[in-house]
Parts: C-alpha cells; structure tokens; sequence
C-alpha cells in the first residue's frame, strides 16, 4: 500500500477526495456514493485517468467502491486520514492547545487513580464482609 501522503500528494486524486466528501455531505444523497461517470463530467477529466486515480484511493483505503451491474459507486472513507490529522497537529497547536491536552491528560490520570483506588476499597470491603458472614465450608481458599 503507498504511503497516505503520497497518495493525497497529488492534486487530482485531492480534487476526488473533495467531490466524494461533498457527495457525503449533500443531504440529497443519503448513501454517499457517486458515480464514476458523475466525477468524470465534475472534474471534467477522462474516464481513464478518474479510474487509474480511483484505484490508488481505493487502495489505500480513502474510497469505498460499490458494484452495481457493470457501474461503480464511490464513497468517502476519511479513516486513513486520521493518520494525516495526528501528524499535522502538532505543528498547528497553539501553546494554549498544548497546554490544555497537557491538563487534560492528567486530569483524566487523577480521575483514574481515583477510581481505582474506590474499586480496589470497595473490593477489600465485599471481600471482608463475605467472609464473615460465609461459613467456612462454603469459602473458597
């Protein structure tokens, strides 16, 4: 598979990606999906040369493809750009961005701990109180 910026790196297959994400957010089309034909008359470009592009997103798994006869149906799967978003945010956060993941982060390692620790007071609680009400023969040791 190629890597996902060389597969975004070229201006054409952007300009499908956009038209897919255009088609996915056009409430008129509750499925997402567009034609080939329909990219080829949008971008105003030969049905080779959408195809040949198709096939690099499909296989990098930026577009999804839906058999019907002998027509193909495209949609966007934005997923692998994820990995493109968590390569580029760092470069675009601001120190308060930073600053408040940073506070976030241990906010979310404190309400951890807290409740760890509740679970495990709670567990030695059960466990104790079991065992004084639990004839012997019935324990488990």
């Amino acid at each position: 598979m190629a890597d996902i910026f060389d597969v975004i790196a070229d201006p054409t297959r952007r300009e499908i990606l956009r038209v897919l994400l255009d088609r996915s957010s056009d409430a008129t089309h509750a499925a997402g999906d567009i034609s080939v034909s329909e990219i080829v008359a949008t971008l105003e470009l030969s049905q080779p040369t959408v195809s040949k592009h198709l096939k690099v997103l499909r296989e990098a798994g930026l577009v999804a493809v839906r058999e019907e006869g002998q027509h193909r149906y495209y949609r966007l799967d934005s997923r692998p750009l994820e990995s493109v978003e968590d390569w580029i945010i760092p470069f675009t956060a601001s120190d308060d961005d930073l600053q408040l993941s940073v506070q976030l982060a241990q906010e979310t390692r404190d309400f951890a701990s807290s409740v760890g620790k509740v679970l495990a007071d709670t567990r030695h609680r059960v466990t104790s109180a079991t065992e004084r009400v639990t004839p012997k023969k019935w324990r488990r040791d």
